[in-house]
């Protein structure tokens, strides 16, 4: 078995902390095995280098090895890239074509970016991981394939799962030996090697002199984030020496290069982005403002049937005290009107079509009418409506078109009678 470091010099690996030491050493171990392998890492820390030494150290290594980035074939097309597809399986199918994983029998197959794989796509990969059978687009006959699957991702594979983006039984079926790669600001102590490495690779391509840091610059690349990991520095490496004249490279010079919006190690504030959660409590507030409604509204029928039955309004009131302050509150207080100026408003303009309507010997038909309306509660809306709008113009007529004053006879606020006025365009 091949030491680490003979391994590095034969990848072109560089660095020797300890977190990649042990990604190497996982990847040696599990390379004669026929297990799945997950790398995992964020962008840019070469994932795409360990399915390359596990596939090397293998068995396998004389047969064929292919990187497939699943991020990048279309959703439309990739189960045909995958497990090809018949003559005349879709529109443009003019040949039968192989697919990858018949093509790479007996070998190994990198599949980059599987967290992008479609759902249906995946339900394929997990049959080809349990017994090695897949089906071309179009075809009924079952093939056989003998391969070996090493995938990476950038994904948070847990939360994929939770947002049903990914199967968790797939997930456990690649992820038989997880591998994961540090990313560059944890190693630290490889970072300046990395850029001289870097700055000398591209001096010899370009055959110009290999740039150097100063002491101050250094420190500065040592403290800087790298979001983009190894290819942001290697990009870094080759603006400068292919921008610069000067090739002593100061802080103020390579400050100049780095972005600003990730200078440096230090921890940031991150503002959490809306989760599902978020709209499930929304759903239960606003349930719970609908039930507040319908129980304020049963008030409100109780509150007006004994109006209707008593017809004196101030026995109501001192019976009904606390009810009507839990339904009405602070009446005057225009910078609260929510639903319940809009119940009020219907109470009151009821309260006043019974007092219209209503005689000192006709008590009876008041009480058959109350009746009536219990029955045929979309008739009677239709009469208040008639009604409301009938006593706005009295009262506004009466007071020559003086809101304030037409308001407190109707017993409403001037706002809420406002809001009648531009209702019924008076």
């Amino acid at each position: 078995m091949e030491s680490i470091q003979a391994i590095k010099q034969r990848f072109g690996i560089i660095g020797n902390s300890p977190a990649l030491n042990r990604a190497i050493e996982k990847s040696i171990q599990v390379s004669p095995t026929d297990i799945s392998v997950l790398v995992t890492g964020e962008s840019g820390v070469g994932k795409e280098s360990i399915p390359k030494i596990i596939h090397q150290l293998s068995h396998r290594k004389h047969n064929k090895y292919i990187a497939v980035n699943c991020g990048a074939i279309p959703e439309g097309t990739i189960d045909s890239e995958l497990f090809g597809h018949e003559k005349g399986a879709f529109t443009g199918a003019s040949q039968t074509r192989e697919g990858y994983f018949e093509v790479a029998d007996g070998g190994t197959i990198f599949l980059d970016e599987v967290g992008e794989l479609p759902l249906t796509t995946q339900v394929r990969l997990l049959r080809v991981l349990e017994n090695g059978e897949f089906l071309k687009v179009g075809s009924s006959k079952v093939q056989k394939t003998d391969v070996r699957i090493v995938a990476a991702t950038n994904v948070n594979m847990f939360e994929a799962i939770e947002k049903e983006k990914f199967r968790e039984d797939l997930y456990y079926r690649l992820s038989t030996v997880d591998i994961n790669l540090p990313p560059l600001r944890e190693r630290q102590e490889d970072i300046h090697i990395l850029f001289r490495k870097f700055a000398s690779d591209f001096a010899l391509k370009y055959k110009m002199p290999t740039v150097k840091l100063t002491d101050n610059a250094i420190q500065l690349l040592l403290k800087h984030r790298w979001g983009g990991n190894i290819r942001q520095l290697r990009n870094i490496a080759e603006q400068l020496s292919v921008l610069e004249q000067n090739r002593t490279i100061t802080i103020e010079v390579l400050k100049s290069y780095l972005p600003a919006t990730s200078g440096t190690n230090l921890p940031a504030v991150i503002k959490p982005s809306k989760s599902e959660s978020d709209f499930s409590s929304e759903r239960e507030i606003l349930y719970k403002v609908l039930f507040d409604m319908k129980a304020d509204l049963n008030d409100l029928k109780k509150l007006t049937m004994e109006l209707m039955k008593n017809g004196n309004i101030e026995d109501v009131e001192k019976k009904n005290e606390s009810l009507i302050q839990k339904i009405y509150g602070d009446t005057d207080n225009d910078e609260n009107i929510n639903y319940e100026d809009a119940l009020q408003d219907r109470e009151v303009l009821a309260i006043e079509e019974h007092k219209t309507n209503t005689t000192e010997n006709n008590q009876d038909q008041v009480q058959d009418k109350y009746y009536f309306a219990e029955e045929i509660e979309e008739e009677e809306t239709l009469s208040l409506h008639d009604k409301e709008l009938e006593l706005i113009k009295k009262s506004l007529e009466r007071h020559s078109g003086k809101r304030k004053l037409a308001a407190a006879e109707l017993g409403i606020s001037e706002r809420t009678l406002y809001r009648k006025i531009k209702q019924y365009n008076l």
